[in-house]
């Protein structure tokens, strides 16, 4: 498998992407902002469709599109953290606008496949440029997540008592809701806006039901969405008519099913 070029180019990408998604889903859950990467990660579907429809680069339309709305949750909520009606406004008006540029693309290249391509993803059809720059981001955005930790901490469990001590509580939210957004772009590419939540959330709620110690749950986190893209790809390759992403998110999904046994074993 290893001997595989297009495989060890997936490796590489899925790697950072899973280092960036584990950080970022264990504070999404814990937040409960999973209705805005939801959002976030749907939001790159209309920006690689736009960015076709403008005759640009792709990636461009995706980091424009998540960082941008990111942005306008940040600003439109308190405490950089958006209600689920501002967030499902924004989000049905990006996705129409999604919609009317790909019927406008549609019509003029008569190929669904970019649709295709950012709905559920290609992390095979990555090539080694691609992964270097995936494994950047994601450890870019890793590092941000770090940094911002204590911080976000304090401000998602007692925002009025962040605030008082000087924590900048909305930039810090704000902050937060970017890397989300950046992350949401790159790893659209791999396992597509479809699935991509599967891979940011799952992973943090396992974490969570697991221990309520910060530190060891962001490193679970990261571990669990780490393996899940290991243990998808290794599948995809091993099943051929499998696809990646679903048995990326599929992995991840029976380790969060196992996350339960512990609880259910001392009740």
């Amino acid at each position: 498998m290893f001997s595989q070029g297009f495989v060890v180019h997936a490796l590489l990408a899925g790697t950072g992407i899973a280092l960036a998604s584990g950080a970022l889903g264990w504070f999404v859950a814990l937040r409960a902002q999973v209705f805005a990467g939801d959002a976030l990660s749907h939001v790159g579907f209309s920006g690689a469709v736009a960015a076709a429809a403008a005759g640009i680069d792709l990636r461009l339309g995706l980091f424009a599109a998540t960082i941008g709305v990111a942005l306008v949750f940040a600003g439109l909520g308190r405490r950089a953290q958006a209600d689920d009606v501002t967030i499902g406004v924004t989000f049905a008006w990006v996705l129409g606008l999604g919609v009317f540029c790909l019927d406008r693309f549609g019509r003029n290249s008569g190929d669904g496949s970019l649709a295709a391509r950012t709905l559920f993803g290609s992390i095979f059809g990555l090539g080694r440029t691609q992964s270097l720059l995936a494994v950047a981001l994601g450890c870019a955005v890793a590092l941000g997540v770090a940094l911002l930790a204590r911080p976000l901490l304090f401000a998602t469990i007692d925002p009025e008592g962040a605030r008082v001590r000087g924590v900048p509580v909305a930039v810090v939210g704000a902050g937060f809701l970017v890397l989300l957004g950046v992350d949401a772009a790159e790893a659209t590419q791999a396992v597509g806006a479809l699935l991509l939540l599967g891979l940011i959330v799952v992973p943090g709620g396992a974490a969570l039901r697991l221990t309520s110690m910060p530190i060891a749950g962001l490193a679970l986190s990261t571990g669990i969405a780490v393996v899940s893209v290991w243990g998808g790809i290794t599948l995809a390759y091993v099943i051929p008519s499998l696809p990646p992403s679903s048995a990326i998110v599929g992995v991840a999904v029976a380790i969060y099913a196992l996350s339960w046994l512990p609880r259910r074993a001392g009740t």
